[in-house]
């Protein structure tokens, strides 16, 4: 197996490293870690990851729905969010992205797991079709 490379776009610097500990526990390696939209778009252009973990609500001018939209649209990149946010009108945004994956924060390693080994099988098929 590869190793996946994962970008992980969270302002809470604790949640970040948690994350990040995380992934590389798992085998995957971690491209690096932002605090915000515009930060995460500035990586992607010089250091593409495979995946991007997304929180919703991030610093700066663009949060985490606008962030993955434009970062799916741009570079075809697959998109799971993590958020302690579960409302009604935030989710339905959230679909509007076209996301691979919603998980709600806290959540447990092996939720974790599966959600990006579901989300990066489902790019591969897609990216095959196309």
């Amino acid at each position: 197996m590869s190793t996946y490379k994962i970008l992980i776009v969270e302002d809470e610097a604790v949640v970040s490293l948690d994350i990040n500990r995380r992934l590389e526990k798992m085998g995957y390696e971690v491209v690096g870690r932002v605090a915000s939209g515009e930060e995460a778009i500035e990586l992607v252009k010089t250091n593409p990851p495979n995946l991007v973990l997304m929180d919703i609500n991030l610093q700066g001018e663009i949060d985490g729905i606008d962030t993955a939209t434009q970062l799916y649209q741009e570079y075809n990149l697959p998109v799971i969010y993590l958020t302690a946010y579960a409302g009604d009108s935030t989710l339905e945004r959230a679909k509007e992205s076209k996301p691979y994956g919603y998980i709600l924060k806290p959540f447990k390693e092996r939720e974790l797991h599966a959600a990006i080994e579901v989300a990066i099988s489902r790019h591969e098929t897609e990216s095959l079709k196309s």
